[in-house]
């Protein structure tokens, strides 16, 4: 495993693996008829227009050129087009997931409960901690509470419930645990507050949520590790350029993923002998990340660290202050040749091809095969 994935001779074998499976990949069948996600603007398809609303923050998503890849239109997604959960829903034959703070009709074929800027840790521990930079309300917790109220209106409470309308709301059920964590890090960056507590309070939400999920009778859970957030533009334009890595990124950033995705697979190992029934699927956002970047030719990518929808500034073609969806803002004409879309969000070529790398090439432990019984 880790850098085994970075040899030559399986990059070929990937890139063949992820053209040749392609029209597989969007007509496959499996077990799951709907999906539950949880995450943050990683994952999120849309609840983040109440944010926009709510706190006149994060507004520029609704503006073009935001979605316009794919849907040719705004949707709410930070990216140009789908993203990795929409990738998934596709190979199941599924819609794309209707965000929670926007569901109209029933949950039939799931719901999407991820939140852009959304923490694992509670809001209130940032205001008592004077972390003024985490305006959003919203938890790991939050998108629990609403998966309950879910549940509930399809007849299903409590925490263990054999009853019919149970069984029929998560039996064929995939949960997808998308990345969350990524803010607490960031929110906290400039505090008092050590790097160490928030770790130990991060993984303590995320396992406690899952502890919650599993305690209901779910089987089939998918939870992502954090990626390398130490390569994102908006880290190495504010970072100095001797806080570097061997793929040319934020050596520290890096280095505090790497922690939190070891701790991470720790309790989900601890989780397993806790719910042996379940299957739980780690995916490895880190390496499989790392793999485009060290070769990112090979998936067809030119430019690996600079922006597609930015201020002009160079490197990178990202300014803080000035960044996609604002008002002159441009994008790039072929955003399918960027990794970074907005210089903290990943292109959908990107979500494409990590989404083909969990499914099909080996950055899923076990392998996401053991899910669809394959």
């Amino acid at each position: 495993m880790a850098a085994i994935f970075t040899s030559s001779c399986f990059q070929i074998l990937l890139i063949a693996t992820i053209i040749l499976s392609s029209s597989i990949f969007a007509h496959a069948t499996g077990p799951f008829n709907k999906i539950y996600a949880f995450g943050d603007s990683f994952t999120d398809t849309g609840n983040t227009r109440t944010l926009a609303k709510d706190l006149g923050g994060f507004s520029h998503v609704s503006n073009p050129p935001y979605g316009s890849t794919f849907f040719h239109h705004p949707t709410n997604r930070f990216s140009d087009g789908r993203l990795v959960i929409d990738f998934i829903a596709e190979k199941f034959l599924l819609p794309f997931l209707p965000p929670y703070l926007y569901l109209k009709g029933n949950a039939a074929i799931g719901v999407n409960f991820a939140v852009g800027g959304c923490t694992a840790i509670s809001h209130d521990f940032f205001v008592k901690n004077n972390m003024t930079l985490n305006v959003v309300p919203q938890s790991i917790g939050t998108q629990i509470g609403w998966f309950n109220q879910i549940l509930a209106k399809q007849g299903c409470k409590g925490s263990v419930n054999s009853s019919p309308a149970c069984k029929a709301a998560l039996e064929n059920s995939l949960i997808w645990f998308g990345e969350i964590g990524v803010n607490d890090y960031a929110y906290s960056a400039l505090s008092s507050v050590s790097k160490e507590t928030i770790q130990k309070l991060v993984i303590g939400a995320v396992t406690k949520a899952l502890k919650e999920i599993l305690s209901k009778g779910v089987k089939n859970v998918v939870v992502q590790g954090l990626p390398p957030t130490g390569c994102l533009p908006l880290a190495l334009a504010m970072s100095p350029s001797n806080d570097r890595d061997e793929m040319g990124c934020e050596k520290n950033s890096n280095i505090q993923i790497k922690v939190h995705n070891t701790a991470l697979l720790a309790e989900l190992q601890q989780l397993r002998k806790q719910f042996p029934t379940a299957k739980i699927i780690y995916l490895d956002y880190y390496n499989a990340y790392a793999t485009v970047l060290k070769n990112p030719g090979a998936f067809g990518f030119r430019e690996p660290f600079k922006v597609c929808c930015g201020s002009g500034n160079p490197p990178y073609n990202f300014n803080y202050f000035a960044t996609c969806g604002l008002p002159n803002v441009q994008a790039c004409p072929n955003p399918a040749q960027y990794i970074n879309w907005d210089g903290v969000h990943l292109t959908e070529a990107m979500y494409n091809v990590l989404a083909h790398m969990f499914v099909n090439g080996g950055f899923a432990q076990p392998p996401f095969s053991v899910l669809v019984g394959k």
